[in-house]
């Protein structure tokens, strides 16, 4: 059996990590460009611009670089940069509009790079946005490979933003299919394949793939969808599901319950992953997206007009639960945070 910590990851000791970092920033401006109080702790951070909020978002991609590095292909790598930032910033529903990259490399040749330009054309397409500058830096001493980062910039009229305080008990949660393991959770699937499994990067998975075709396989970007829902349907909470799986649902309005009870079936990377590894399956929903890559919460009356809207964009969409006020697992009441039904059992995931 083994867990994300094995690995090398330990998601509680990085939320005291970021703790006690942040407990020593304690400036900020107060006059016409002052941050955004109501997102404290949401997805993005804000400033004040006049009747916007100007919307940052900064992320990597991990150690999926490291399988990028194994299979020597480098092309889809910087979608996934891009989809883990902009799939953040449409979590209070705004746009995303322009792109700033950093390339930390060890050292680089040319098609390499051509390889990673390919990848960002792409992403900046899949998700509208342009390239707008950045930074590489050649670094032999501290990196040991190449390490893509961005940061990028959104907007939204201030009277548009959507932070989640309007869920209420019986809306329901709308999932929308992940295009595999995204990017997060790949020290554990390294540690499952490589060292439990003793596989390789070519080696084949039971469905046929290799494992460096499965885990290269780019965050799927969901911002046209979702901000026409945005645009079209009134939508009180957006999650990105990424590090912490379910967690993340927290960050949205933290007095409710989130039912996780109709969840279609698992991707077959993350069947793979728990079966060679033994993971618990509270470990793969608190480490892996495990099939859904982001949630809509709405009304009832709007759930299929989400799912049409979805669909039209050939991303699979299930109403996948609802907010309750509290349910009882394990003859305790659960009055906040996810609860997951998996295999016949609850799970709180917290």
């Amino acid at each position: 059996m083994v867990t994300y910590k094995d690995s090398g990851v330990d998601i509680y000791k990085e939320d005291k990590i970021i703790k006690a970092l942040t407990s020593q920033i304690t400036f900020k401006r107060t006059d016409d460009l002052k941050p955004s109080e109501e997102l404290k702790g949401h997805y993005a951070g804000a400033i004040e611009f006049g009747d916007y909020y100007l919307v940052l978002c900064t992320d990597g991609v991990g150690s999926k670089m490291i399988i990028a590095k194994m299979a020597n292909r480098f092309d889809t790598v910087p979608i996934d940069m891009i989809g883990m930032n902009v799939n953040d910033a449409i979590c209070i529903g705004a746009e995303p509009v322009a792109l700033v990259d950093y390339m930390a490399v060890e050292d680089i040749n040319e098609d390499i790079a051509r390889d990673i330009g390919k990848g960002l054309n792409e992403g900046l397409k899949e998700a509208n946005i342009s390239l707008i500058g950045g930074e590489t830096a050649t670094l032999p001493d501290i990196v040991k490979g190449i390490d893509i980062a961005g940061t990028v910039l959104a907007i939204v009229k201030k009277d548009k933003i959507i932070t989640g305080k309007d869920i209420k008990e019986g809306d329901l949660i709308i999932g929308l299919r992940s295009s595999g393991i995204h990017s997060n959770g790949l020290s554990l699937a390294r540690k499952v394949f490589f060292e439990i499994g003793n596989m390789n990067i070519n080696s084949k998975l039971s469905y046929g793939k290799t494992i460096g075709e499965e885990l290269l396989i780019p965050t799927r970007i969901y911002v046209k969808p979702v901000l026409e829902m945005v645009r079209k349907l009134n939508i009180k909470g957006l999650a990105h599901i990424t590090g912490g799986g379910f967690r993340k649902l927290k960050r949205l309005n933290k007095d409710v319950v989130y039912l996780i009870n109709n969840l279609p079936e698992v991707l077959p990377i993350f069947q793979e992953i728990q079966r060679i590894g033994n993971v618990p399956d509270e470990e793969m929903f608190r480490t892996f997206n495990m099939g859904i890559g982001f949630c809509v919460i709405v009304d009832k009356k709007d759930s299929e007009r989400v799912i049409e809207i979805a669909n039209n964009y050939n991303i699979p969409a299930y109403i996948i639960g609802k907010v309750v006020n509290e349910v009882e697992v394990n003859g305790e009441k659960v009055k906040n945070g996810a609860i997951v039904k998996y295999n016949g059992k609850y799970m709180v995931i917290n």
